[in-house]
């Protein structure tokens, strides 16, 4: 099923939503894939889920930890439809217990295990990618576990102000796309040419600089 939309960046996002389409016999999941699927779009219109062999290759280090996000996600619906074998990964595990007991944390925890596995698997490919690229690599994943500590640790994320911490971060509601969400901070362009770090910190705007400032660094 991966490998049917490897090439073809508008049927990966299509694989990722249908995962979420309502399954009978199970708690429906749709409202979860909101966070998954703006992400993704924002990868999409960057150009970095493109073939490798298109006028604007993408990137393999992103297609790489895309589709082992897809990957993880479907072999466990598999599994949980009944077909025979065990899960490949702890990620898959993950995942299987989302569909079963669907809630904000077992999202975080499936999602998020497929990630970091993915990014750590893959980080070698990071060396043929621009500085800029690789800093804001680095960014997303910081936020995303910023936003999966809201859920799981409010205290540790935002101390006093835990008490909003969960709603904030459920990935079912908008709160989660302050942290999500770089479309506003990075150009919808790949490769980043002509770009330095420096001035694509300048652009960030004070949704960005909060959460970065005085969110994350000072938890941390």
């Amino acid at each position: 099923m991966v490998a049917a939309v490897r090439h073809d960046p508008a049927l990966r996002l299509r694989l990722a939503g249908r995962f979420y389409d309502r399954q009978p016999g199970r708690v429906p999941i749709r409202a979860y894939r909101r966070a998954e699927l703006a992400f993704m779009r924002w990868q999409f219109r960057r150009g970095v889920l493109a073939p490798l062999e298109s006028g604007r290759p993408g990137s393999r280090w992103w297609r790489s930890v895309n589709e082992g996000l897809l990957r993880d996600a479907w072999e466990a619906d598999r599994l949980v439809a009944g077909r025979p074998g065990l899960a490949s990964t702890p990620a898959v595990v993950r995942w299987a217990d989302f569909l079963r007991t669907p809630s904000a944390r077992t999202w975080y925890r499936a999602h998020n295990s497929s990630v970091v596995a993915g990014y750590l698997e893959h980080r070698h490919l990071t060396v043929v990618e621009l500085p800029v690229e690789r800093f804001f690599m680095d960014v997303a994943l910081v936020r995303l576990l910023c936003v999966h500590a809201l859920v799981v640790r409010p205290r540790l994320a935002l101390g006093r102000l835990a008490p909003v911490g969960r709603l904030v971060g459920d990935p079912r509601w908008r709160g989660a796309d302050l942290f999500l969400s770089l479309h506003r901070i990075l150009p919808v362009q790949y490769p980043l040419t002509g770009f330095s770090i420096d001035e694509i910190l300048a652009a960030e705007n004070y949704a960005g600089r909060l959460i970065d400032y005085g969110v994350i660094l000072p938890r941390m």
